[in-house]
């Protein structure tokens, strides 16, 4: 049985390695916010010992994983071309521990963004041999993502007095630009205000109605996150195309 030209044995497989990588990643989880080894002994005493594992990590990266499988498909004859479906592999699991460091401790590690940066940087060598131009605008969009956030990191400090995006934040969208490039990095970008102006306006509205409090501080990065990992499935262009002629539409009422 095939499913998008792919045997489903494969699925069943990469969603394994999925599992696998996962409860990895749920050991990354613990072990980068306490800048604890991340290779070492204690995984396997730990897990003898009976270590609970997150499930929540690895049955999402497997989900995840298989989707990743049946939308890029698997080249036989064409080596490169395989490059997207491994490229995203490899982003996905620090797409999820970015999430979820981000959300509990409000930072996304520098070792985090530097492992992500130094792999992008090979899988961009290994575009450039096949295709030149698309290794530059890999190149081009991890700089549109510094220039891009470190403005509105500027002017947020400016205006406020305070820290408005967090470093961490910049440093993030500087990585992950290698593995978009240009057109998916303002994607993303502009995809990550809207849903988190949307949910931020929530929790803030349901914080001081109900529970009285007034702590508005919700942390960026998971919204880029989910936005990257939105932006792998979407058609490209769309949340551009969506964003213009929603413009357009408000214009023309004005006018």
């Amino acid at each position: 049985m095939y499913f998008n030209n792919v045997f489903i044995g494969f699925y069943v497989l990469i969603a394994f390695i999925g599992l696998i990588i996962g409860k990895f990643i749920a050991w990354c989880n613990i072990r980068i916010p306490e800048n604890k080894k991340i290779f070492s002994i204690d995984f396997f005493k730990e897990n003898k010992s009976g270590l609970k594992l997150n499930y929540v990590f690895m049955i999402s990266i497997a989900i995840i994983y298989v989707f990743l499988l049946y939308k890029f498909g698997i080249n036989k004859t064409d080596l490169f071309k395989n490059l997207d479906l491994i490229k995203f592999l490899i982003l996905t699991p620090m797409l999820v521990l970015a999430f979820s460091i981000d959300i509990v401790h409000r930072i996304i590690p520098n070792r985090l963004n530097l492992t992500i940066l130094e792999l992008g940087i090979i899988i961009t060598f290994v575009y450039g041999i096949s295709n030149v131009n698309m290794a530059k605008d890999y190149i081009l969009g991890m700089f549109l993502g510094a220039i891009i956030f470190g403005i509105i990191a500027g002017i947020g400090w400016v205006v406020t007095g305070k820290e408005a995006l967090g470093i961490g934040d910049v440093k993030f969208m500087t990585v992950i630009g290698l593995y978009f490039g240009t057109n998916s990095i303002a994607e993303i970008s502009l995809l990550a205000f809207i849903v988190a102006a949307v949910v931020s306006i929530c929790l803030i509205l349901i914080r001081v109605i109900i529970f009285k409090k007034k702590d508005d501080y919700i942390p960026f990065g998971p919204f880029l996150s989910m936005s990257a990992m939105l932006c792998i499935f979407l058609k490209p262009n769309l949340v551009l195309d969506c964003f213009m002629n929603f413009c357009k539409m408000i214009s023309d009422s004005i006018l």
